[in-house]
């Protein structure tokens, strides 16, 4: 469980589109403020996802290869074999031009509860159901369980805390650098996209195969 949820986070913090957007919100009149709203949102959705899954599952994993465990493995697979199959097609589609967002236009002005929600709307929601289909294996009897899910939703921020973090210590040099960034990002979205979905997803669907026939 523990390597599955570092894979998969680790993808989820190096996704190129919030990363992208949260640069921008950062650029803006009230960045740091408007980037604390979005980190925290996006921190916020990690742990409700998670915490719906203790709830369900109380805290135990399903007994091995009883009718519920096979369902979330089952589940996890279907999800690993999607990104497999976006991957594939996001590489097979022609290039596309990606402009600035409509939104950019209007970030100094956005609220920080347009923040807060551009972070859900961001989220890659199926890693997010990778990560969940594979928390329902945690043991929360076992404190290493615990700092594994802890680890994970802080892996999947780690980008947005490192930003955040940057632009409070050292504004000048931030701005600069991580405009930088969102230009390399933008020239390189496509061939992230399809790198991270393709990992990710082969990593995803053959540790289900794995479990499913161990």
């Amino acid at each position: 469980m523990v390597l599955d949820l570092v894979v998969i986070g680790t993808a989820i913090t190096l996704g190129p589109l919030h990363n992208s957007a949260f640069i921008l919100l950062l650029s803006s009149r009230r960045g740091v403020r408007q980037g604390l709203a979005f980190l925290l949102s996006w921190l916020a959705n990690l742990i409700a996802v998670i915490a719906v899954v203790v709830l369900l599952t109380g805290g135990q994993p399903p007994a091995r290869h009883s009718t519920p465990s096979t369902a979330a493995i089952a589940a996890k697979l279907a999800i690993g074999l999607a990104l497999v199959l976006y991957g594939a097609h996001r590489q097979r589609r022609p290039p596309r031009p990606h402009g600035p967002p409509r939104w950019a236009a209007r970030i100094d002005n956005a609220s920080w509860v347009t923040a807060a929600g551009l972070a859900w709307l961001l989220q890659p929601w199926g890693l997010v159901g990778a990560g969940a289909a594979t928390a329902l294996g945690a043991n929360l009897s076992t404190s290493g369980d615990w700092l594994a899910l802890t680890g994970y939703c802080l892996l999947a921020t780690l980008s947005l805390i490192v930003m955040e973090m940057y632009v409070v210590w050292a504004p000048a040099a931030a701005q600069a650098r991580l405009n930088a960034l969102r230009n390399w990002l933008s020239q390189h979205q496509e061939q992230l996209i399809v790198t991270l979905s393709l990992l990710a997803g082969l990593w995803v669907t053959g540790a289900s195969i794995y479990q499913l026939v161990t």
